[in-house]
């Protein structure tokens, strides 16, 4: 009890001095009770921030409304193995023309063979391969075979051509390559990826066939046997010269004129055989056909059949036949060989004399073979 008494009146005593302290000031207090307690948490905070700084947290601001969110992405990672492709089994690679350049001029109805080099740049073996037609002009093209071409082995390919005798200008025949399974393959440096061709120009470098001026180059027969171009005109076996300028049975006169006199016997015959030459489409056979005049200007007693005939492969066939007496006018012939566009034939001019060969002079004026 004794120290209960003493610690509350060692409180009075701390009290009483604590108070002694405001004594000066003689206004009265306005505090409220609570300030001094007030005042002590105040100075607790400031030293709790001294001691240990503390920030207080701040919250993002709201994001921005309807603004757009631009996804990324994210960039490969560097040295990534790229995957080369696959090789292609069959692939064939264009390396040369080896014949016919393109623009080589080449006359209607020729023959020629056109050869490419090719190059297996694929991964298996060629065999059973075949060259077939694409577009273009086939021409009658007849492929050649091909060999067994390993992967990376050139080779050769050809086709042989006959060009028709209709075509003129620039003509393209375009071709591939198939394998044995119908498959067609790709060629590289070729046309389009996939095709190789052959271009030529068709241009006829010839004028026609003159059988005027080819006379001396012909074969000439008579019943008698072989007979010289030239004459003489008494040769009683038959002969042929050129009359070339000499007045014909109708008044006229012609620069080219070929005489051809049949054996000197009943249905003598005369033939002459020119060197082959190959018809182009749109020719025909024309000329004159007639008699020489006599010395006199009179027509004579002439009467005659004239032939026109052509040998292909040894056979001897005819294209026309012209039965001519001197009667003063000369007969134009005029033979379509469009029908024979294209081979390659001898010409054979023939008189044969109707009855007695006596003053059977009977000429060709400017036969020749021409387009009109």
């Amino acid at each position: 009890m004794s120290k209960i008494v003493r610690f509350i009146s060692v409180l009075f005593i701390v009290v009483f001095a604590l108070s002694a302290c405001n004594l000066p000031s003689r206004a009265p207090a306005t505090e409220e009770p609570n300030a001094i307690f007030t005042a002590a948490a105040l100075t607790v905070q400031a030293q709790l921030t001294q001691s240990v700084p503390f920030n207080t947290p701040t919250l993002p601001p709201p994001p921005a409304t309807n603004t757009p969110v631009i996804a990324t992405t994210a960039a490969p990672p560097t040295n990534t193995p790229v995957v080369s492709p696959t090789a292609a089994c069959d692939a064939a690679l264009f390396v040369k023309d080896v014949t016919i350049p393109d623009g080589t001029q080449i006359e209607p109805g020729a023959s020629f063979t056109k050869t490419w080099r090719l190059r297996n740049i694929g991964t298996c073996t060629w065999s059973g391969y075949s060259l077939v037609f694409d577009s273009g002009e086939s021409m009658n093209g007849s492929p050649n075979a091909i060999g067994t071409v390993g992967p990376g082995q050139e080779v050769d390919v050809s086709v042989s051509f006959t060009v028709p005798v209709s075509f003129s200008g620039t003509v393209r025949s375009y071709w591939r390559l198939r394998n044995a399974s119908g498959v067609l393959l790709p060629v590289q440096n070729g046309y389009q990826g996939k095709s190789f061709f052959v271009e030529i120009k068709v241009a006829s470098t010839s004028s026609g066939f003159d059988l005027h001026t080819r006379a001396p180059d012909a074969t000439w027969v008579s019943g008698a046997g072989n007979l010289t171009f030239g004459g003489p005109d008494t040769n009683a076996d038959g002969f042929v010269m050129y009359r070339n300028n000499q007045k014909l049975e109708d008044g006229s006169s012609a620069a080219k004129v070929l005489e051809m006199y049949p054996q000197w016997v009943n249905d003598g015959v005369i033939t002459g055989r020119f060197p082959a030459y190959t018809i182009r489409a749109g020719e025909h056979f024309k000329a004159k056909i007639g008699f020489l005049a006599l010395g006199d200007g009179t027509c004579g007693s002439g009467n005659v059949k004239f032939q026109l005939n052509y040998r292909e492969a040894g056979t001897l066939k005819s294209l026309g036949e012209w039965t001519e007496t001197c009667n003063g006018t000369l007969n134009s012939i005029d033979v379509d060989l469009s029908s024979l566009a294209g081979k390659n034939i001898e010409l054979v001019l023939a008189v044969l004399a109707n009855g007695p060969a006596t003053q059977d002079m009977a000429v060709w004026v400017s036969p020749q073979v021409i387009v009109p």
